[in-house]
């Protein structure tokens, strides 16, 4: 059987790789040793893990995170998460049908003390904040216990293949996710006082100032910092619609980690919800996987992520609708089609616009939820602790970069050892909190811009047209003779033209938008070369292809390449130059190698179910009708919910559902405070009994 991998790729390199043998459901199949076996499964084109025992839906991966347990399976006899599990040889893996039985063996079980372990400062988390934060402990000499429950450092780091905005001397702008994930675990290694735990989760925080850990995954140890930093990131949000829990139906963060993370082909077509810069940006990834994006809707009215990603979708033909929502997921065992349509004003959908479209994967991008509930406890319990990243407000990861940096000085500070003033390498206290607040502020509406008038030499045409945080391209410049308006980095670049241009075309190369082009005059004014940056091929394009050439409107034309070459800096991005009429040269901004095409819609849409049939509880399967009629009879208290329906009760402990209910008391009109929140329990993460108590069989 040919596996679903993606071996060719216009940035990752495909790894070496080592093949196992393993069962599922009795089939012999064939794995890569330490994959996670939900990305196994997808590279067999299972989607479908198992069914639920109440109502037998079928049930697949959603977080691909380890926060739900949607893709639980049995291994080797015992409940293990899909996505958290690295396959080994000779696996026996079967679908969780029907409802295990108790071992036979009822002889006694030694239960153990779990160990304490002391150190200065705690950090649960090693994506971008929390390895920031670490790296300025650590090079103060700070005892630090760094903990992730993967098996890498980087966070979501390690799932993006595109370039970053901000400042290179601040966030490494201009690098790619995945470049930054390594610079910073690797200097973080580097230091003496910081110890890393991979594969390691943190379950709960206690009253005795105590935080349990699952330490690879098999021993339970807990921790007494004297200062606990939480940089957990954040969950992905979930909408209720029917079809919600089809497999095929999963967040950005789930498709990125199977595509970029593992080279997981997960699907041929797919269909995006939500136009922020998370679903803007996995359709990009799509494109470079060879998935075709068969369209995204956004409910507002444009857009809410940076317009140069937005710009970079449409070149490449994928139809964005905005005042649109998803009506439905439709497909027996997984996804085979979506239903959407457009919106009034009102917010409600109008009769008679809806479309049906084939795909067998709907992303939904709709948003984060921090994952505070560790900080939220350790306050509770008035224990030393700090916040950073996603977990203090959903951002992006450069901002992140920055909240780590910030809540490690306040910790020195905390400590005494008043380093802020002096720390020139970081930045003083009030300066970094101003540059996160910048990274973290919304995109302003993009604004109309002048193309220069110059027909004559060469330069560089900024295409860019939203005041983001952004400026690489200013430090790139041999000539020094790209600036900011105010040289602040939230205006746009221009050139200055003080000195000549020399075209070697690193400002091309270095922006994370591909939104500069070269412009050459020299050799041919009526025919210029124009320089385009181009991330979707995986082999360098030759001299001689056609190609067509896009601006921001559509096509312009078909044309030969001059040119093709790679900057060694930069050595992802190819620089396609090609001849251009000069009355449309300095409006090219987009390459594509393959024609336009317009997916149409089905001739007729699937009707779909009622509303209040879909799920808003996955572990327990209770849906929004059956909320709703509680809400109705006068029922405000979440944990009185629970209790009648077990919305919230099943092992994720309502991580997904809490917000949906949350969400459908508002739209009953309850205000917010008059609900009644679920008691959060000591332990946020399901652990298997025996690991909790230290329990150890005869055998072990």
């Amino acid at each position: 059987m040919t596996l679903k991998e993606i071996k060719s790729h216009p940035i990752l390199k495909y790894p070496s790789r080592k093949s196992v043998n393993f069962t599922f459901n009795g089939q012999e199949l064939i794995g890569y040793e330490d994959m996670v076996i939900s990305s196994v499964l997808f590279l067999h084109g299972i989607k479908t893990f198992g069914h639920h025992p109440k109502d037998n839906s079928p049930q697949g991966i959603f977080c691909a995170n380890g926060q739900c347990a949607q893709c639980t399976v049995l291994v080797d006899g015992k409940p293990m998460k899909a996505c958290m599990t690295p396959l080994k040889e000779n696996m026996k893996i079967e679908s969780c049908e029907g409802l295990p039985s108790l071992p036979a063996d009822d002889s006694a079980l030694h239960i153990g003390d779990p160990s304490i372990i002391s150190t200065q400062v705690l950090i649960i988390g090693a994506g971008p904040a929390g390895l920031s934060a670490a790296k300025i402990l650590g090079s103060q000499n700070i005892q630090v216990l760094l903990i992730d429950d993967k098996d890498r450092t980087g966070g979501k780091l390690v799932l993006q293949t595109h370039k970053f905005f901000g400042s290179q001397k601040d966030v490494y702008a201009g690098k790619r996710g995945i470049e930054i994930g390594k610079i910073l675990g690797e200097e973080v290694r580097s230091l003496e006082s910081v110890k890393i735990w991979l594969n390691t989760t943190a379950l709960a925080v206690f009253r005795d100032g105590l935080i349990g850990v699952l330490k690879d995954n098999k021993e339970y140890i807990l921790i007494k910092p004297e200062r606990l930093l939480v940089a957990t990131g954040a969950r992905e949000k979930m909408l209720i619609f029917p079809g919600d829990t089809l497999p095929g139906v999963y967040g950005a963060g789930a498709f990125q980690t199977l595509v970029n993370r593992d080279m997981v082909k997960a699907s041929e077509r797919i269909f995006i919800v939500g136009g922020g810069n998370v679903g803007l940006i996995a359709g990009y990834h799509a494109i470079q996987a060879g998935i075709e994006v068969v369209g995204l809707i956004e409910a507002l009215p444009s857009c809410g992520g940076y317009h140069v990603h937005e710009t970079k979708l449409r070149r490449l033909g994928v139809p964005i609708y905005t005042r649109h929502t998803i009506v439905s997921a439709n497909g027996k065992e997984q996804v085979e089609s979506i239903t959407i349509a457009q919106l009034d004003e009102n917010w409600n959908i109008i009769p008679g616009t809806e479309k049906t479209f084939e795909c067998d994967t709907v992303l939904i991008a709709v948003g984060l939820n921090p994952v505070d509930e560790f900080y939220q406890k350790a306050l509770q319990y008035n224990i030393p602790v700090w916040v950073a990243g996603d977990a203090q407000e959903i951002a992006e990861a450069s901002a992140a970069i920055f909240t780590g940096r910030i809540e490690a000085i306040k910790i020195l500070k905390d400590m005494k050892l008043d380093i802020a003033d002096d720390f020139d390498k970081y930045g003083k206290l009030e300066e970094l909190e101003k540059k996160a607040q910048i990274m973290k502020a919304r995109p302003p509406k993009p604004i109309e811009r002048d193309i220069p008038e110059k027909m004559e030499g060469i330069f560089p045409v900024f295409h860019c047209n939203q005041e983001i945080p952004c400026n690489p391209c200013t430090t790139v410049c041999p000539q020094e003779q790209i600036e900011t308006e105010n040289q602040e980095i939230t205006t746009l670049p221009y050139f200055k033209g003080e000195k000549n241009c020399t075209g070697c075309g690193r400002c091309v190369a270095v922006c994370p938008g591909l939104a500069i082009t070269l412009v050459d005059f020299r050799k041919d004014p009526q025919m210029p070369k124009v320089t385009l940056p181009y991330e979707i091929a995986t082999e360098k394009l030759s001299k001689g292809e056609i190609v067509t050439i896009l601006d921001n409107s559509g096509v312009l034309g078909q044309f030969e390449v001059k040119r093709a070459r790679f900057i060694p800096e930069f050595p992802h991005t190819q620089l396609i130059t090609v001849e251009l009429p000069k009355d449309i040269a300095k409006q090219a901004i987009g390459v594509r190698t393959w024609k336009d095409h317009k997916v149409e819609p089905l001739e007729t849409y699937i009707k779909a179910p009622l509303p209040d049939t879909a799920i808003v509880c996955r572990c327990e399967r209770v849906t929004a009708g059956e909320i709703r009629e509680w809400i109705r009879k006068g029922i405000t208290d979440m944990n009185q919910l629970k209790a009648i329906t077990r919305a919230g009760m099943g092992a994720c402990g309502g991580k997904t559902c809490t917000s949906l209910i949350e969400r459908l008391f508002r739209e009953e009109g309850i205000e917010n405070e008059k609900i009644v929140k679920n008691t959060k329990r000591p332990l946020f993460v399901e652990v298997p009994l025996g690991y909790f108590a230290q329990g150890k069989s005869k055998e072990e």
